[in-house]
């Protein structure tokens, strides 16, 4: 069968598998954030850190339990980190360095994964299994939360109470990512993804030299870093080493996985506001832009300039041969509409127009279909801009399911919105100035640039990959970057909660004839024009001297 054939066959079968557990998925986590009943598990949860399961919070409450969480996430796993060669199961490994140390605390709590250390060699089993993995479990938690905040926001009326964060958090991990994790952490183990407490094999080469080939608990953290939309990779390699990844059926598992959840995430959407229509019109702009990139991504991929790449007939450089071009292309693609960051293929590799669609996608600000939760509520505060351009047009205070946005509504997504575009812009530029920094660059010109600019766009959407030619382990690199992942992270949460607070203390309006329906045709198309146009005149000067130029050069 050929790449392309293998590639439309493997497409098929992974729409069909979303397809199928849409509903069903999407209805149980509208059943989970709605029910009054807390299992054995979580009430001695509650019992134990003290938590009131029945009281509500306002947003301001709300915000700071995230704020604190993750405050206390951060310090917890950079300990870890540093008393490493004091816990078992270090395999010899010392403490890890303070600015990697803070830099991967930052990167696991805020769902980014970065990862500026080589894990074979850094991080012994305990840190992998007790503070990355945890994390991957509770980060993606808390953006499921505050997703299900925002639509509180929507269904509430004349309340200051969103729910009760601790509750959420609970409910996220034990109800909805513990149980997946566990069924698809066994189905990776029997397709032949490794699970092993082994420091590594001992294996004799062909000349002789005793090696060793390493070894980790990979399914385990295989499963919560796709289904989480994390991408922190047990090995180097990532999702392009075999042990993670070992073959086409375990490619299009971690797919799925990467897309399960936020695309299910539509259906719980529209079931809690009492009406899956609207869900289905998110769901059908995420796929639309998803769509686009992965045909534009595999078409430059396919048809590739270059001396190299036209004698072998496609751009194969950085990819694995197991994966062909079509499997590869639809991971880079989902891996950078999520917040995940896994590869299993080098973006640094792709050809310039290629690439640049990898980079773009991020820069929609990963709602296609996003990440777990940030997603949902990504595109929900674009679509709360769609309809204020909207209300512009034909000049009256807009609404959206029932909920005016006025200033207060209207300030707080926009703040959510350009907080990333500022991250990226402002940080690539910092970079660029700074003395000595290009020298970690791998490429001069404009793929340099791009590198830079898939650097800041990739900690600022708290994605976590990267263009690997450019090396960030000096100071400069590892502070920026960690403060690219805080803001990406934080300033938007802030940010939506404050927006879901201003929406549920207002009482619903009922449709006029000048309401704009939100779920039909029209209402998709000025959503994803909205999304295209913010990226366009936000981010194509930058692309132009970057991708762009590569592209036509």
């Amino acid at each position: 069968m050929s790449d392309l054939a293998s590639g439309l066959v493997t497409v098929g079968i992974l729409v069909a598998a979303l397809a199928l557990v849409h509903k069903p998925l999407g209805d149980y986590m509208a059943r989970v954030f709605t029910s009054e009943k807390h299992l054995k598990l979580e009430r001695g949860l509650y019992r134990a850190f003290r938590v009131d399961p029945s009281s509500q919070q306002r947003w301001t409450t709300y915000a700071l339990g995230v704020l604190g969480f993750s405050l206390v996430s951060i310090v917890f796993l950079y300990l870890l980190q540093r008393l490493q060669s004091v816990l078992p199961l270090s395999l010899g490994r010392g403490a890890v360095d303070p600015g990697v140390a803070f830099n991967t605390a930052v990167s696991f709590v805020t769902n980014t994964n970065w990862q500026s250390y080589v894990p074979e060699t850094t991080m012994g089993h305990l840190v992998q299994m007790a503070g990355l993995t945890v994390q991957n479990f509770l980060s993606a938690a808390v953006g499921l939360s505050v997703a299900m905040a925002l639509v509180r926001g929507f269904t509430r009326s004349r309340t200051d109470r969103l729910g009760n964060f601790w509750v959420d958090l609970t409910r996220g991990t034990v109800r909805i990512l513990l149980p997946l994790s566990v069924v698809f952490a066994i189905v990776l183990i029997a397709f032949g993804v490794t699970q092993s407490l082994r420091a590594g094999v001992p294996v004799t080469g062909l000349d002789g030299t005793l090696s060793a080939i390493s070894m980790a608990p990979t399914a385990s953290q295989e499963v919560i870093k796709e289904l989480g939309t994390n991408g922190g990779g047990i090995f180097n390699a990532n999702s392009a080493h075999p042990f993670e990844n070992p073959n086409v059926w375990t490619n299009l598992i971690e797919i799925f996985l990467i897309l399960v959840i936020p695309v299910s995430l539509t259906r719980t959407f529209g079931r809690l506001v009492g009406n899956p229509k609207q869900g289905y019109v998110l769901l059908s702009v995420m796929g639309l832009l998803w769509t686009f990139v992965l045909a534009v991504t595999w078409w430059a991929e396919s048809h590739p300039n270059g001396p190299a790449a036209l004698l072998a007939g496609a751009n194969l450089e950085g990819k694995e041969q197991r994966f062909g071009i079509g499997a590869s292309t639809l991971f880079a693609t989902s891996t950078t509409g999520t917040s995940t960051g896994a590869v299993n293929s080098l973006h640094d590799s792709y050809s310039g127009l290629g690439g640049g669609m990898t980079l773009l996608h991020m820069l929609f600000g990963e709602v296609s279909p996003g990440g777990v939760g940030t997603g949902l509520y990504g595109i929900l505060v674009l679509a709360i801009i769609a309809m204020f351009l909207a209300g512009l047009m034909v000049g009256r205070t807009p609404e959206y399911l029932g909920k005016k946005l006025g200033k207060r509504e209207v300030t707080a997504a926009a703040i959510a919105m350009l907080a990333m575009p500022a991250v990226v812009l402002l940080g690539a530029g910092a970079a660029l100035l700074m003395p000595g920094t290009t020298g970690a660059l791998g490429n001069s010109g404009a793929h340099g640039l791009s590198e830079v600019l898939y650097a800041y766009a990739s900690t600022g959407n708290n994605n976590g990959s990267a263009f690997a030619g450019i090396t960030v382990t000096d100071g400069w690199f590892q502070s920026s970057l960690s403060v690219a992942m805080l803001i990406g992270r934080f300033v938007p949460i802030i940010a939506v909660l404050c927006l879901a607070g201003s929406l549920a203390a207002q009482k619903k309006v009922p449709e006029t004839a000048g309401t704009l329906p939100t779920t039909g045709p029209l209402f998709g198309s000025v959503l994803a024009g909205t999304v295209l146009l913010v990226a366009a005149l936000t981010f194509v000067p930058a692309l132009a001297l970057g991708p762009i130029a590569e592209a036509m050069a």
